[in-house]
């Protein structure tokens, strides 16, 4: 009797054990996939900030962009005057910034080419200086057209922007906001959606 109760509790504790064994190895396996999304996100952030001309590469807001995404959004009210305004911000802005980056790129990759090469710290001194430069430089305007767009809107305005700063995330913009949106939609009753 005693034989048989062990072998019916070894069997039990197999059958038990066998399914969480597996639960376990499923959850690995999401582990991994969820990983490999992480580290695929983080690979794709390093590359647009290498990929920035600013010195300052992430924690200022892109106004123009964010004026683009709701330029005519009538709870915005952005007035004809006011988008004559940022408009031209944006067309100074990004005018100038595209005259400095293909620099910044091409000074960037000469630097790092020259430094796995074998050249000395102290010859490349006079290119990183110039990198910086360039970068303190975009970043001003960058600076600038942070202030210029804020002298242009109104209080509520700026409110209205940062609120859907946020939503703008959650919703997954994409590039290009200007012409022909492309949004992502959350399922319905996600991140207060409809």
């Amino acid at each position: 009797m005693k034989k048989t109760t062990l072998m019916m509790v070894a069997s039990a504790t197999m059958l038990l054990a066998a399914p969480a064994e597996m639960m376990q190895g499923q959850g690995k396996g999401m582990m991994n996939a969820s990983s490999k999304g992480m580290m695929q996100k983080k690979k794709m952030m390093k590359k647009k900030m290498m990929n920035s001309p600013f010195l300052i590469k992430h924690g200022l807001p892109h106004m123009t962009k964010m004026v683009m995404s709701h330029l005519n959004d009538p709870a915005f009210n952005l007035s004809s005057d006011q988008k004559e305004k940022l408009a031209e911000v944006r067309t100074q802005t990004m005018g100038a910034i595209r005259k400095i980056k293909p620099e910044v790129m091409s000074l960037r990759k000469e630097i790092v080419q020259a430094s796995t090469s074998g050249t000395s710290a102290d010859s490349l001194k006079e290119k990183v200086e110039k990198l910086a430069s360039l970068e303190a430089e975009a970043t001003m305007v960058h600076l600038r057209c942070i202030e210029k767009t804020k002298k242009i809107l109104t209080k509520d305005q700026l409110l209205y922007l940062l609120s859907n700063k946020n939503k703008m995330k959650k919703h997954g913009m994409k590039k290009g906001m200007g012409q022909g949106k492309m949004m992502m939609k959350c399922a319905q009753g996600k991140c207060g959606s409809k």
